[in-house]
């Protein structure tokens, strides 16, 4: 005739179904609720915003290289104005002429003068500075040096004060310059993870200490780290969970408002910085990392703290 189970085999098998509801009641301070929430929901929001920016930045990056790449321009650096005249349209012949360029437009000199005006004055430009004659060259392929070295040596047999530089040498600080927002972006992004793991650690290490007794009862009883970590991983993910969400919808509002004032701006660098159905999903895909790294933060920093404690 078999055995009735004694009472430790009955704890054991009751503790191998240890958790959901009935755990939590059972260490009801495990819940890491307070201001946990909201810290989780500021640093959500402003990882959206870090991360909004970046992607824009390289958008605007990616956007400008694009159009730019077989762009180049070409300057007469001639003091005179007849001269300058002459050698820019022997230019443009040659040009159009060459197999290598797709298409040419000389830039009027009143859109040069517009460009002045805020500097030397309204209607004063081409009588200050001898201004050279500009023409926007698009090539049928890159602007490589090799490319702009040919064509500089056809232009000056005709036009000796004609330079041609690719446009995109042009921009170069300033895609130096987009190129450390967005590192300083992602920088921003794992210094506030590094904040959020930081607050989630300290959260459980004040909710363990809250329900020491409370978890070594539990412990004489048979429970296991892992089912006692499972409690706080469990609470930690609700909190994440709610601020993780008014995280991400803080953060849409601001980086629609902020959208609308770059586009009222009516700069074509900035129409370019659009978000991208692939940056709103990476955008979108924030508070569900942040509730991934509070739980596993909580799960590590519980167990190890109930491995010194018992």
């Amino acid at each position: 005739m078999e055995k009735p189970p004694t009472l430790g085999r009955k704890i054991a098998r009751g503790f191998n179904r240890f958790g959901g509801e009935r755990a939590a009641q059972l260490v009801p301070q495990a819940r890491l609720a307070g201001p946990m929430p909201w810290v989780i929901a500021i640093m959500v929001t402003l990882v959206v915003i870090a991360a909004a920016g970046g992607l824009a930045m390289r958008n605007v990056a990616e956007s400008a290289r694009t159009e730019l790449a077989a762009g180049a321009t070409v300057q007469v650096l001639e003091a005179l104005p007849q001269e300058r005249e002459r050698q820019a349209r022997i230019v443009e012949e040659m040009l159009q002429a060459s197999p290598a360029v797709a298409s040419t437009r000389r830039v009027p000199d009143e859109e040069l003068d517009a460009l002045l005006e805020p500097w030397l004055g309204v209607g004063t430009a081409s009588q200050a500075v001898p201004v050279p004659a500009l023409i926007d060259v698009r090539l049928r392929s890159d602007a490589t040096q090799d490319t702009l070295d040919e064509l500089q040596a056809m232009l000056v047999q005709r036009a000796p004060d004609a330079r041609i530089d690719a446009q995109a040498s042009w921009l170069g600080p300033v895609f130096g310059a987009l190129s450390s927002m967005q590192y300083l972006a992602l920088a921003l992004v794992v210094l506030l993870a590094m904040t959020s793991a930081a607050a989630v650690w300290l959260a459980a290490r004040s909710a363990l200490g809250s329900n020491r007794g409370t978890i070594e009862v539990v412990h004489m009883l048979g429970g296991t780290d892992a089912q006692i970590a499972r409690i706080f991983e469990r609470s930690i993910g609700f909190d994440a969970t709610l601020g993780g969400a008014v995280g991400l919808a803080m953060g849409l509002a601001a980086i629609l408002f902020l959208g609308r004032q770059f586009a009222a701006l009516g700069s074509g660098m900035m129409a370019a910085g659009g978000l991208g159905w692939t940056d709103w999903v990476m955008i979108a895909a924030i508070p569900l990392i942040a509730v991934a790294l509070a739980m596993l933060t909580a799960r590590i920093t519980v167990i190890a703290a109930l491995r010194r404690m018992l």
